[in-house]
Parts: structure tokens; sequence; C-alpha cells
């Protein structure tokens, strides 16, 4: 059987994707760092829907955790493969570089970027024996225009975005296509703190993004029907950069 892995999958945007992936017949492995009652919710979400969803509790900033999870899954999981990744799991850290400490810099670094090559680098072997797979990175605008206060996730982004381009061109021979979706403003906690009334001036379309609405891209790109679809960038911002 073929799974979807979604990380960072309990709230925002995560949470979205899992439950559009589940709601398409795929079943659904959600993996968070600590939150557990909100993954829980967000399985009985999926279940009362009809969808399958299992938990897969792992920090993504550590290898270790990493392996031993994944060899956990594989062991319960013998005839099964993750066929879906989404590599959705970051963290805000915002400062000026000049005031930025160490640990707000390797922090975010370690989740997102470091997290994203870890995980990847495990579940890739599995797409290219079966010779089919999907990965859609989950980016951000200040990945392609920058944001000020956040150089240190505008350079984990952007590196995301520079490995989506390289990766996507190393697996295509295999049938695994990987892309990556950049979400401008959306409306989750982790924009919650942000001037949504000042900020929703500079958007064309008026309005924060919906966390369903990048749900429904990735799902997209996670299909069959985009088999022809690798090494892109896909914005989705309301047209606040283009």
């Amino acid at each position: 059987m073929e799974y979807a892995l979604v990380t960072g999958g309990s709230r925002g945007i995560g949470r979205a994707v899992a439950m559009r992936l589940a709601a398409g017949g795929m079943p659904v492995i959600i993996n968070y760092k600590s939150n557990t009652a909100a993954a829980e919710e967000t399985k009985a979400a999926i279940e009362a829907a009809g969808g399958v969803c299992e938990l897969l509790p792992f920090d993504t900033a550590d290898p270790k955790a990493i392996e031993a999870a994944m060899e956990q899954w594989e062991a319960q999981h013998t005839d099964d493969y993750i066929a879906v990744l989404v590599n959705n799991a970051g963290i805000r850290q915002d400062n000026i570089m000049v005031f930025m400490t160490d640990e707000q810099w390797h922090s975010v670094l370690d989740t997102t970027l470091n997290g994203f090559f870890y995980l990847t680098r495990r579940v890739v072997k599995g797409m290219m024996t079966k010779r089919y797979g999907r990965i859609v990175n989950v980016v951000s605008l200040s990945g392609i225009k920058g944001m000020p206060g956040q150089t240190n996730y505008s350079a984990a982004k952007a590196a995301v975005i520079g490995a989506t381009k390289a990766l996507a061109q190393e697996v295509a021979p295999r049938k695994v296509t990987v892309n990556a979706v950049a979400p401008g403003f959306v409306a989750t906690d982790m924009t919650k703190d942000l001037d949504e009334g000042e900020l929703k001036k500079l958007i064309p379309a008026g309005r924060f993004g919906k966390p369903e609405e990048v749900a429904a891209l990735v799902a997209f790109l996670a299909s069959k029907e985009a088999a022809y679809i690798t090494g892109e960038v896909v914005n989705i911002n309301g047209g606040l950069y283009t």
C-alpha cells in the first residue's frame, strides 16, 4: 500500500494537507514533534471522515530519531512504502540579523533545512526502488523574496528551493518528482502574531490565504496526474509577489 507522510502535520498547513490527501483515499502518516493533543485531534478528524491515519512522532532536526521512527514504521509495514512525502515541518525564530543568536539561526536551519535532508534521504530510497514517488516541499515567499527579520528562515527556505531543483534532476529517471510550493501569508498559528489588517493591504487579493488552498495545490503535485511536473516552485500568495 502507498502511504503519504506529512511532517508537521498536526496543525496549520500540514493538517490541511494531511486531511486533503486522506480525503483523496491515501492513507496518511502524520509526523509531529511534541503536540500530541493536536496530532490526535487531526487523526480523529481524518478517521471521522472515513480516512486512514497513523501518527509518527519525531523531531525532524534529529537524524537518529528519524532513523528509529522509520525503522519502526517499516517493520510494521513490510508490504507498504511511503509514496508521497510532504516536507512541511518548520519553525520561525525571527530577529534582525545583528541581534540574532546562534540558537535562533541553528534551530531554524536544523528543523527546516537539515530536517528536509535527513528525512528525504531516508524516504527517497524506497521511492526509487519502487520507481514511483512524489516529494513536495513547503517553502515560503520568504525564501524567494527574502523578508527582513527572517534571515534564518529565508536562508533555510531558499536552500530547500535549491535542493528541490537539484534532487528533481537526480531522481526523475526513477519516476520520482520533486516540487515545492511557496505560500505567502496564510492564516495559521505561525502567522497569528502578524498584523493581518495591515499586511493584507499589500496583497492584491486583499486577504490572507487559507491552509486548504495550499493543501489543494500540494495534493495536485502529489498526484499521479502531476507526473510531468518536477523541479518547480509554485507561488501561492494572492499576487503579493510574482
